[in-house]
């Protein structure tokens, strides 16, 4: 390999520019019209216009990302994480225009990435394992009728997906048919298919993983385990390798059902085998992840194994030449997302007035936006990751809270007092563990404000980046202004919104930039407080706007596929 096109953008896109920069090899980017002056646009050797503002107009397209590989004379593609990274069609095109894939064969995307599939797979080698449906059901029906069979809460997830989207928990059979509706907008959107299965749903269990690469001389390396437990709405917030209070009977149940069934789908790669931990210490396992992991930095910090490298050298047909490495150390990664957590974490746009990341010993950030960038609504809400690693747990952690001190982030509303508040929290930084996947959701009191509106756009640089276009790659010229020796302008406060509150009156007011998916409610109805009157996407996941009092629907204005900014009045309710 000499040129890789990265077909994905954000921090990931910026991660893999790096390893080709570290392996001395070329790279390319690409980019929607929302990311032109994106870190990764300009951290790759080149860029490339996919021409267009959504995921499927862009980072979806296959056409358009073959056609980039080849005006950049590209001789192989990494995928990164998300859009095409589990797409078996992506990963055949690539092939069958000659390029390296560099990732795991199409076969076994195709078998692993089918959720369904995954768990035969997993059955037949003897992992642990929940119960679940034989594969995909047509409908919500089915799905309940496995609820009354197996009990409840119960799973709807995406049999193409991953990554939180496409998975809603029903805890009652009434409320089936809604997530599982849900569910499929979800994984349409995000995977393209829409196709869901169901499972027995774990109450209060831990999500642990294992970080696997498998060259094509049939070697399969466990390079460490990893905790995620620490989610919302099933998205990870905080990961930590190695995964910490598991016994030794745990841990070589992760590490022996990891390689068996990767053996079996004749895995290439670097993949992940993810299991919840039950209360009574029962491992069943849950997927693979046929791509790098978002929480891949934790393990390399613990290991010193560049995942990324890896990849490349076993897409080049290297042996990996190593065993299972032995973890030293500790690391737990930070997601930083725009969304406030005092707000349920509903995700923030806008601009990134001030990014002051922290650093010193023991800090790693992989970022993908800088300072007076623009945080667009069509893309995942991650910004960056916070990585801090230490001898032992405990100072990873006492470095984690100098860190989070450290950080300034203004423009947009991030996680950031979230991770505060819960690097001080017993539950999690104490043994025993007594944290589970829906903690933040059940157990956590929401004792977080809500974080205020943009206030100050970036000060003026006396330095004008322009950015052209020639025959679709991206050129950037910076120009020299009379005003470049005088102090750059001060910046100037920016009007705040005037947002309504909910409570306040009348109104049921969207609080963020979205598009409307569903309208439930009609002109006239009569609601009861915290039922759905419409549901909107921001960032690839679904939010319910709910009634904030009992009352009659009126002036509705909300039609599904319509944008809409915050502020904007859905209805009344008098």
């Amino acid at each position: 390999m000499h040129k890789i096109l990265i077909a994905n953008r954000g921090e990931i896109a910026v991660r893999v520019a790096r390893a080709c920069r570290d392996a001395g090899l070329s790279s390319a980017a690409v980019y929607a019209d929302p990311d032109v002056s994106a870190p990764h646009a300009r951290m790759a050797d080149e860029a490339y216009a996919l021409g267009g503002a959504t995921p499927a107009d862009t980072y979806l397209n296959i056409g358009k990302l073959l056609k980039a590989a080849a005006d950049a004379g590209a001789d192989a593609v990494h995928p990164g994480y998300g859009f095409l990274s589990e797409s078996a069609e992506f990963a055949q095109a690539v092939i069958d225009q000659g390029l390296v894939w560099i990732g795991p064969p199409p076969s076994a995307i195709e078998v692993l990435g089918d959720k369904v599939r995954a768990r035969r797979i997993a059955r037949e080698q003897g992992a642990p394992l929940a119960p679940g449906t034989a594969g995909p059901v047509p409908g919500a029906a089915e799905a309940a009728a496995f609820g009354r069979e197996h009990g409840l809460p119960v799973a709807i997830k995406a049999a193409f997906g991953g990554g939180g989207r496409g998975l809603k928990v029903a805890r009652s059979l009434e409320e089936i048919p809604a997530l599982f509706e849900s569910a499929v907008r979800e994984a349409e959107a995000a995977f393209g298919r829409g196709e869901c299965f169901v499972e027995r749903y774990l109450d209060r269990p831990r999500h642990v993983e294992t970080q696997c690469l498998a060259d094509r001389h049939g070697d399969v390396v466990v390079v460490s385990t990893r905790d995620c437990t620490l989610q919302r709405r099933h998205q990870k917030l905080v990961e930590e390798a190695p995964a910490p209070f598991l016994t030794e009977d745990q841990r070589r149940t992760l590490y022996e059902a990891s390689r068996k069934i990767l053996r079996a789908a004749g895995y290439v790669g670097a993949g992940t085998c993810e299991f919840l931990l039950a209360a009574d210490g029962t491992v069943s396992f849950l997927e693979v992840n046929t791509r790098l992991q978002v929480e891949h930095p934790v393990t390399e910090e613990v290991t010193g194994i560049d995942l990324v490298r890896e990849m490349f050298r076993i897409a080049d047909g290297e042996p990996l030449g190593y065993g299972d490495p032995e973890p030293r150390g500790h690391a737990i990664e930070f997601r930083i997302n725009a969304e406030d957590p005092g707000r349920g974490f509903l995700p923030s746009t806008g601009t990134l007035a001030t990014w002051r990341p922290p650093s010193g010993p023991g800090v790693r950030l992989d970022g993908g936006y800088a300072e007076g960038q623009e945080v667009p609504p069509q893309f995942d809400s991650m910004l960056a990751k916070l990585v801090v690693t230490g001898a032992t747990r405990e100072i990873a952690l006492q470095r984690a809270r100098r860190a989070l001190a450290e950080f300034e982030v203004a423009g947009v509303a991030t996680v950031l007092p979230f991770h505060r508040a819960v690097v001080e929290e017993t539950a999690f930084t104490a043994e025993p563990f007594d944290v589970h996947t829906a903690w933040i959701e059940s157990d956590r009191a929401p004792s977080i404000p809500p974080q205020p509106d943009a206030s100050a756009d970036p000060a003026t640089s006396a330095r004008k980046a322009v950015i052209a276009e020639v025959d679709g790659k991206r050129v950037e010229v910076v120009l020299h202004t009379a005003a470049e020796s005088a102090a750059p302008a001060p910046s100037r406060p920016r009007p705040r919104r005037a947002r309504a509150k909910e409570e306040d009156g009348d109104a049921l007011i969207c609080p963020l930039q979205s598009t409307v998916v569903k309208v439930l409610a009609e002109e006239g109805d009569t609601v009861e407080a915290g039922d759905t009157i419409v549901v909107v996407e921001a960032m690839k996941m679904e939010q319910p706007l709910t009634a904030h009092k009992a009352g009659t629907i009126s002036a509705l204005n909300a039609d599904p596929g319509r944008p809409v900014t915050p502020g904007t009045r859905i209805c009344l309710i008098r």
